[in-house]
């Protein structure tokens, strides 16, 4: 039963987890699998993401050599706190084209430097 208990508190420790840190930059994985990201989806992904709040950027990356539900990666970075919160408990979990969504937060600071090393 003990185990039964733990294993029933694992997901809420993930989600909370998932939750510590808000910053205004909400990263999205699993939405489409590696070869699925075509030129409109950041486009796509900003207007989606705008009914929580002012998006400034939305920033598709493909990463190689990783789990398929971990290759592509949003990182939508928004105006407010808030609009990223909203966003992370709406979408962390939703089901997107057959896909789970997972979000989280990243810090402001490593976002700038990812998309900078990468070119605007």
């Amino acid at each position: 039963q003990q185990q039964q208990q733990q294993q029933q508190q694992q997901p809420l420790r993930r989600k909370r987890t998932l939750f510590s840190n808000p910053s205004t930059v909400l990263l999205l994985k699993n939405m489409v699998g590696p070869g699925e990201v075509d030129p409109m989806l950041a486009a796509e992904t900003q207007a989606e993401c705008a009914k929580y709040g002012p998006v400034r950027e939305c920033v598709v990356e493909e990463v190689e050599g990783v789990a398929e539900e971990e290759a592509v990666r949003m990182y939508v970075a928004f105006e407010t706190q808030e609009a990223s919160v909203r966003a992370f408990r709406d979408m962390n979990g939703r089901f997107f084209g057959g896909r789970q969504i997972e979000a989280g937060f990243v810090d402001e600071k490593e976002f700038e430097a990812r998309v900078s090393r990468r070119g605007r």
